[in-house]
């Protein structure tokens, strides 16, 4: 009884910060379990525990980097396994044990409201159970869509019962910026259906630019008595996003037009740049080997990948409107005024503070990485740190190089993976320790910079 006691007070004393993270660690634990069962796999197939962890923290992040084929390797029942992961993962832990709460009677408390709104990235507790509810209807019905177009579209190319479930899955996966396939080769085989490239590339889209965006503009079109603008957060991230979206894909046709792109036509052109634009926001899906890029737009979409996806999203990286308050800061400071300014409204110094401290310490996380990697692996500087912006990003694209990585270099991309998820913030404070504050200040002195 005394030991229950002592564990009980254990979790109370934890963080919000820290029980998001422990969570996400026991949900990788379950779903390294469920993808050892014998029932997930193919008839005779067997890989090596390392392996089945990998996938486990990748469907869970909603990554989609794999060093196996999930097709040649997993069962349907694997199939709906990694679904469910990316579900879990894709809408948020705490957001579905909200939902599980919510169906059992349990009264949501002050202690579940701070680990919704800290999974959430939200500032303030008011409506958080309802924007909860919100989230997880609208992702459910965007994937209802997405199955039933995509399900219903491939009946031209498979069976019925293939047709839905390679609709289902791919719903999901481009949904939750999962990047996973079952066709074995990704978007390969519809690199000439731009219908399956638009439905995917919206999929992708919905689930990357933030929740709240998706919640305001349904507010927008359909409850227009309850809000009468944007905010600041929704305006600025989608300028953000759409920006990065239309910047990658010129900058991609830049880069590949007498390369890739050379003797192709307009439309390939087009559908091939701007499909491999929006996936760098976190997708991970493709529409053609990524290897064939050269070195400079590999490196190029590294640094998209970087970025990633818009906070309370389902993609990891920098976020959106981290990249965008340092550039604005880096042109605000440029021109020697200290407030930041934006749609007529003043950005908090807080927030702009912990924008300038995630872009360093992602920095710092991302060139520590590659240079591990590099001293343990066999390829080139510009695989590995594509690998790890991948990585990190929660993207899941790759130059192939994933199935023939060390066990070192898995370890450490399962970390970037699950810190890029749960975002470099509530890492940093799951570490952090509540100390008094004391009533004094020693004195100021100036430092040189620069």
């Amino acid at each position: 009884m005394q030991a229950g006691k002592r564990k009980y007070h254990w979790i109370r004393s934890l963080s919000p910060f820290q029980l998001i993270a422990l969570f996400y660690l026991i949900a990788v634990t379950i779903a390294t379990i469920l993808l050892s069962l014998p029932v997930a796999y193919e008839q005779g197939v067997k890989i090596p525990f390392i392996d089945t962890l990998f996938v486990a923290v990748s469907a869970v992040s909603v990554t989609g980097l794999t060093p196996v084929s999930i097709s040649d390797t997993f069962s349907t029942t694997g199939y709906f396994l990694i679904a469910l992961m990316l579900q879990f993962g894709g809408i948020g832990i705490m957001t579905i044990g909200t939902i599980i709460w919510i169906i059992l009677g349990k009264k949501i408390g002050l202690k579940e409201r701070q680990l919704i709104m800290t999974d959430q990235n939200q500032s303030n507790f008011q409506g958080i159970v309802r924007l909860v509810l919100q989230i997880v209807l609208l992702v459910l019905f965007i994937e209802f869509i997405g199955f039933m177009v995509l399900g219903t579209y491939f009946l031209q190319y498979y069976d019925p019962g293939e047709a839905y479930l390679q609709g289902f899955f791919g719903a999901v996966s481009a949904m939750t910026n999962g990047g996973f396939d079952i066709t074995g080769s990704s978007l390969i085989p519809f690199q000439d259906d731009y219908f399956v490239q638009f439905i995917n590339m919206m999929l992708i889209i919905s689930g990357a630019i933030g929740f709240p965006v998706l919640i305001e503009v349904k507010q927008y079109l359909f409850e227009s008595g309850e809000r009468t603008r944007f905010s600041l957060f929704v305006k600025l991230t989608t300028i953000t996003f759409l920006a990065l979206v239309v910047f990658g894909f010129i900058m991609i046709i830049l880069l590949e037009f007498n390369h890739f792109f050379a003797g192709r036509s307009w439309h390939e052109i087009l559908f091939y740049a701007l499909f491999q634009s929006v996936t760098t926001r976190s997708g991970g899906l493709s529409t053609m080997d990524v290897s064939q890029f050269t070195e400079q737009t590999q490196l190029f979409m590294s640094s998209l990948m970087f970025i990633g996806a818009s906070p309370s999203s389902v993609g990891g990286g920098i976020r959106t409107t981290t990249f965008a308050l340092v550039v604005i800061f880096i042109l605000t400071f440029a021109r020697g005024t200290t407030n930041i300014r934006i749609f007529r409204r003043e950005v908090h110094h807080e927030d702009l503070n912990r924008a300038v401290v995630v872009t360093l310490m992602a920095v710092l996380t991302v060139f520590t990485s590659v240079l591990f990697v590099s001293v343990v692996e066999p390829f080139s500087l510009t695989e590995i740190l594509f690998e790890v912006c991948s990585a990190f990003g929660t993207v899941g694209l790759s130059l192939g190089i994933t199935s023939e990585l060390t066990t070192f270099t898995k370890l450490l991309l399962m970390v970037l993976m699950f810190v890029g998820r749960i975002g470099i913030l509530t890492f940093l404070f799951s570490f952090k320790k509540e100390k008094k504050k004391g009533n004094y200040h020693y004195p100021k002195e100036r430092v040189i910079i620069g």
